[in-house]
């Protein structure tokens, strides 16, 4: 059976990996990106091309797929002059892997339905070296003809696939985690921050705490650095940051709050004007010491 050509906007760590994953497996792909060098990367690998718009990527492409950083940022990409949606047509699917605003998701679906086109959104879990040998979690939603077409390429990227319902729901549900995720790291970094502050060994304390209910990868995760000094550099404070102002965003419209959200998101977002945003997320375990008068 031909493989769909793919379309992939997007090439940083995640993108360029899960683009060199496609090209190992067979696919012919299309690329944009701002990286001329993540390009060239893409491009010396062979069947593949460089397009110069959005349309034009979409028009040459079956499948397209995008790894950006913002909601934001994804609405330009389709909707800016020469953009996505101007090439997108009747057959052809657009999915989303980066972290949006649900809403933003399902206003882009509803769009693309008026031209015949699908949407997933299929937000990602694990790291760009799971990328690189197609073993990401995959938490994609959208209809389900729609999802069960492209089922077979996200099988290829993903050691896990799930299927979780309307559009939109994969985005809801990676900003839950993260709200979770997030909250949980810089909760134990503080715990670790107050610990040194009061003069108790790091160790000891997590030889204690992960004796208990609190052992978890997040408890090795915030150690590597609080503890043993080592950046791991696997999900940034920026990143963080925006990820938690998603899942406010998303509080807010469902006429809810989230106290503890907001409090972490704004421990994230004084991280990150202290200059910490490119840092790992247990680097805030610095910003919470150096806060002692």
């Amino acid at each position: 059976m031909t493989k769909p050509v793919i379309g992939f906007i997007g090439l940083g760590l995640m993108g360029g990996n899960m683009v060199e994953n496609l090209q190992n497996r067979g696919y012919e792909v299309n690329v944009m990106d701002l990286n001329k060098d993540a390009v060239a990367a893409v491009l010396a690998r062979g069947n593949a091309s460089e397009a110069v718009s959005g349309k034009e990527l979409a028009e040459k492409s079956d499948i397209v797929m995008l790894c950006l950083t913002t909601s934001e940022v994804v609405e330009k990409v389709v909707y800016g002059e020469m953009g996505i949606l101007a090439g997108m047509s009747e057959g052809k699917t657009l999915i989303d892997f980066g972290t949006s605003i649900p809403a933003s998701t399902k206003k882009i679906g509803a769009d693309l339905a008026e031209k015949g086109a699908g949407m997933i959104d299929a937000p990602l879990g694990r790291t760009p070296a799971h990328a690189k040998d197609g073993l990401l979690n995959i938490m994609a939603a959208g209809d389900i003809e729609t999802f069960n077409n492209v089922k077979p390429v996200l099988d290829e990227q993903g050691e896990n696939v799930f299927h979780l319902g309307a559009l939109g729901s994969g985005h809801v549900t990676k900003l839950v985690n993260n709200f979770m995720g997030m909250t949980t790291v810089a909760t134990m970094s503080q715990a670790f921050a107050v610990a040194k502050l009061a003069g108790v060994d790091g160790q000891q304390l997590f030889d204690i705490m992960s004796a208990g209910p609190s052992n978890s990868p997040f408890m090795q995760f915030c150690k590597f650095y609080a503890v043993d000094g080592e950046e791991k550099l696997g999900f940034s404070v920026a990143n963080a940051n925006k990820d938690l102002g998603y899942f406010l965003a998303l509080c807010e419209e469902l006429g809810t709050e989230s106290l503890i959200a907001q409090g972490t998101s704004t421990s994230l977002q004084a991280a990150v004007d202290a200059g910490m945003g490119n840092n790992d997320v247990p680097v805030i375990f610095d910003y919470f010491t150096n806060l002692k008068k």
